[in-house]
């Protein structure tokens, strides 16, 4: 089936009721131009938050299967208005959730993968529908029970759908594109009319929100190019594609806050104990970063979390490093980590040098780079100091 095309439309672009009938207006219009769409949504506005919120009243860790159930309501609601309002106007419409358009996962509660998408409904629905309205972030497992995809998942459905569809794929929310930097930091930010998807994972990794690493990977795996840009408004977006046409050295800057730094000092040299420590970390679920190893008669390690993660973390800890002793094991939290990615680092000399040069004077905890990327850690009170500077020097 030809000229088909996937949009998805973010929280807050299916906020409240006008909105949801400016979506209708929209989709509408693409259908006039001899269009056949599947429309992903997430749920209303703050929808989700509220959802975790009421059920943090009732426990403070809610079983992952009964928490999912929740949340999947969200998206359903989303789903069904719209296809209200569209069908209100004259567009033959449907409304699937997860179980009915055969979206399946795995049966991670809480941050499931897709495994496979059975789209021979959807196309059989296009045959006399114009458009199909399908519950983005849930998915269901073989076995019946419904999952979530994670935070941002529906960014995920909509480029699997987009890839199993063969067809193009336009995410939409209250931004309009991918821009250097996040505008509400710094207002001046550049809009990029291009960005590669190595450069896009790299800044969604790093805290970037404008699209879920997930579905840049498979937009990556599969070749597919996303559009990114306002629900409402014309203004042109941003695409990401294989090749940045436009090429800049350095294309965008990310922050991510709220990260405590662990450090475990007098370790014995050891470097099993070293895989030891990093396997219970992730046997625990948890993501580390920012990683460094020093070696000096013992060792000395340091690694980055997100700050709500630093019990979790000190648990897991005790238990590997139990009874050994003169082992310090110090947190310190209260940092930002702030980065910068280009595809263009790959082949230009002299940016760690214009880098650490921006940032003289800034006290720096720690470093990682990678081909396209260089972050450091700072204390949260020299982020914005940190954060003009780099703006300024690779003009972003």
């Amino acid at each position: 089936m030809k000229n088909i095309i996937v949009q998805k439309y973010g929280g807050s672009s299916v906020a409240d009721s006008e909105k949801l009938k400016k979506v209708a207006q929209k989709i509408a219009k693409r259908i006039k131009q001899q269009f056949k769409l599947v429309v992903v949504v997430s749920a209303m506005g703050k929808t989700t938050d509220n959802l975790i919120k009421l059920s943090k009243e009732i426990s403070i860790n809610p079983a992952p299967r009964e928490l999912d159930m929740l949340l999947t309501t969200g998206e359903q609601v989303s789903a069904s208005l719209l296809a209200i309002a569209l069908n209100e106007i004259g567009v033959k419409c449907k409304s699937l959730n997860a179980f009915q358009a055969e979206i399946l996962t795995t049966g991670d509660f809480n941050q499931a993968r897709i495994k496979n998408l059975k789209v021979k409904k959807i196309k059989d629905l296009l045959k006399e529908d114009d458009a199909v309205i399908i519950t983005g972030f849930q998915g269901i497992t073989e076995e019946g029970e419904i999952t979530t995809l994670g935070r941002g998942g529906s960014d995920t459905s909509a480029v699997a759908l987009a890839a199993a569809m063969s067809a193009k794929c336009e995410i939409y929310s209250d931004v309009a594109g991918i821009f250097t930097t996040d505008p509400r930091i710094h207002p001046g930010a550049k809009k990029l009319k291009y960005i590669t998807y190595d450069e896009m994972l790299e800044m969604s990794s790093l805290g970037a929100k404008v699209l879920h690493s997930r579905s840049v990977e498979i937009a990556k795996k599969f070749g597919i190019t996303i559009y990114c840009g306002s629900t409402f408004s014309e203004e042109e977006g941003s695409y990401v594609m294989k090749k940045n046409i436009e090429q800049p050295v350095v294309s965008g800057l990310s922050v991510m806050d709220n990260q405590t730094q662990v450090t475990l000092s007098n370790l014995p040299l050891d470097y099993t104990l070293v895989h030891q420590i990093f396997e219970k970390v992730a046997k625990e679920g948890l993501n580390v970063d920012m990683i460094s190893i020093i070696s000096n008669g013992g060792l000395n390690i340091s690694f980055t979390v997100i700050e709500d993660k630093k019990a979790h973390v000190s648990k897991a800890l005790s238990q590997i490093l139990k009874g050994m002793k003169d082992l310090n094991i110090d947190y310190n939290s209260g940092y930002s980590k702030i980065s910068i990615v280009g595809i263009g680092m790959k082949s230009s000399s002299g940016v760690a040098a214009k880098y650490f040069k921006a940032l003289a004077g800034i006290p720096v905890k720690l470093v990682t780079t990678s081909e396209i990327k260089i972050s450091c850690l700072v204390e949260e009170k020299y982020k914005e100091k940190a954060v003009k500077a780099l703006i300024n020097t690779f003009e972003l």
